[in-house]
């Protein structure tokens, strides 16, 4: 009995040592293998060359001088906000500033781009344009659902036309079939309502087009030349796809949409509002729709997909507002991102590619003048610089805050391969943050001004004190003051986890001055003060 006593005990510490070293922040994992950037083609420096160009006509022309090239650190900051809505972990910065200077961004990029973090978010940041925010008709909707299959597509780099074409034309469940929950999103069966043909049309053209043809919803649109009659035809598409026990089936039927001036019924001929020879004469309605949505000769879902990649990477778009792109006289800039995009089969990940490396997203934030970037006239800045000689500055949105603050907390990376009880508490911690931060919902790139609330929860809330209070398991400011060789090497490591880059001298000089002659619990204290500091600098809190 006491060997089976003893047996048993052994293997509960040995389990519980496991589970501590697993959780432990200062449990190594193993190192992954740094590989080289996938090779580019020659065709790729070229049309950088033709972006960098275009944009160098417009300063040329305006007499504007660009901005030198960011620090590498400055760029990954951004690109790893982008992609994966967190800044770089500690180890990830030792991995970039091991690189080649010449491959240090491409490797960047394809690192990101590799990790199952950036599809998730880019697929959560994608699903908002495509299906909003809301839960929509609990038994016929399932966004997680969505978002998990969004995800498994950006992450195998599905073509972008045979993803959108997946949206707009699958029959099915929206369970076994997850992209009819593009569909089923709209349907209000508590009102005995299947989907709602009008509110697709606007979602098509806004999300894949870049048009507010539903400004015409209600009668024809003053400024722009769209008529109420078009966005009646473009919904017509939809008008027979109804939802039943075998999910979304197009039938047979009369084809009527609702004016919703007057609420009633009216019979329309499929149509759509331009690049009518696109448009396949055959075929069911969807499926004839999605081809003529993704033709190669339809310029606007390439100008739409173009603006909405250079969005998701800087933060704005390159034409304003992004679902509201005028069908001729875009920007060169623009014009060569879509072509380029069409003619390399609708490659998402090399579009992004393009865009992260031309010299407007490498540049840096301040210009030759040393603009003050602080609070005050950062926010003019993010409502008035457009010329791109500058990176723009705009504001983190409140999961980038919350994933930069969970990731400057962890010296090693919170990813896939963290302990599943990290990954559980991340979850649960960013969700709760979210929901008292507040969410900008679909209109995510229209400018935010920060509120008292979310100053007041990055000064006071409760999870900034969790993730730099005194704790030598979870905490990186409790590590680095156990284990930093000097007092500047700890104010390094701190600068480098928070804001992605080194201490400027002065700023060494005082906070180590701080750190000095201190030991033990005073020690941590001034670490968790200097970690609390940064965190709540205006530096953190803003794309730059």
């Amino acid at each position: 009995m006491w060997a089976r006593n003893l047996l048993f005990a052994g293997v509960c510490l040995g389990g519980l040592a496991a589970l501590v070293a697993g959780l432990s922040p200062l449990h190594r994992r193993p190192s992954r293998e740094t590989e080289s950037p996938r090779p580019r083609p020659a065709e790729f420096a070229s049309a950088v060359d033709r972006l960098n160009a275009s944009l160098g006509d417009v300063r040329q022309r305006e007499k504007l001088a660009p901005a030198p090239r960011a620090p590498v650190q400055a760029i990954a900051r951004r690109l790893s906000l982008a992609l994966m809505g967190t800044i770089p972990s500690l180890a990830e910065i030792r991995e970039l500033e091991a690189q080649p200077d010449e491959s240090v961004v491409a490797w960047w990029f394809d690192h990101l781009w590799a990790d199952r973090r950036a599809s998730d978010y880019l697929a959560e940041r994608l699903a908002r344009a495509y299906v909003g925010t809301q839960d929509g008709p609990f038994l016929i909707y399932r966004r997680r659902r969505f978002v998990s299959w969004l995800a498994d597509e950006l992450h195998a780099n599905r073509p972008y036309d045979q993803l959108v074409t997946q949206l707009i034309a699958t029959d099915g469940l929206w369970t076994s079939k997850p992209a009819t929950n593009f569909i089923t999103v709209t349907a209000m069966p508590d009102q005995e309502r299947g989907p709602d043909p009008n509110l697709l049309a606007a979602r098509v053209a806004r999300a894949f087009l870049g048009v507010r043809l539903d400004c015409a919803e209600c009668h024809d649109h003053p400024f722009q030349p769209w008529k109420q009659e078009q966005f009646q035809a473009l919904a017509g598409f939809f008008a027979c796809t109804h939802n039943s026990l075998r999910g979304i089936r197009e039938i047979a039927g009369p084809i009527e949409v609702e004016n919703s001036a007057t609420a009633t019924p009216v019979s329309v001929i499929p149509a759509v509002p331009f690049a009518e020879d696109c448009l396949p004469s055959t075929g069911p309605l969807r499926e004839r729709l999605a081809r003529w949505v993704t033709s190669a000769e339809n310029s606007a879902f390439a100008r739409a997909t173009a603006n909405r990649a250079w969005a998701l990477l800087f933060g704005r778009p390159l034409v304003e507002p992004i679902d509201d792109i005028p069908v001729e006289g875009v920007p060169p800039a623009l014009a060569i991102l879509a072509d380029d995009f069409v003619e390399h089969g609708y490659d998402l990940r090399r579009l992004l590619a393009l865009i992260a490396a031309s010299d407007a997203f490498q540049c840096d934030s301040r210009s030759a003048a040393e603009v003050n970037v602080a609070e005050d006239c950062a926010e003019t800045l993010e409502q008035t610089t457009n010329d791109w000689t500058t990176f723009p500055l705009t504001r983190l949105r409140p999961e980038q805050v919350v994933g930069s603050l969970l990731q400057s907390a962890s010296l090693p990376t919170l990813d896939h391969q963290s302990h599943i009880i990290l990954r559980f508490g991340r979850a649960i911690g960013q969700a709760e943050f979210i929901k008292h931060y507040g969410d900008s919902g679909e209109d995510e790139f229209a400018p935010q001004a920060a509120t008292i609330p979310q100053r007041l929860l990055l000064m006071n809330g409760q999870l900034v004190y969790d993730k730099t209070k005194d704790n030598l398991i979870n905490n990186a400011a409790t590590q680095i003051a156990a284990l930093a060789s000097s007092d500047e090497k700890a104010v390094e490591i701190a600068y480098l986890a928070c804001l992605t880059r080194r201490p400027s001298a002065a700023e060494s000089r005082h906070f180590a001055a701080k750190l000095a002659d201190s030991r033990g619990t005073e020690r941590r204290q001034r670490m968790q003060d200097l970690y609390w500091a940064l965190v709540n600098s205006t530096e953190f809190s803003w794309n730059h």
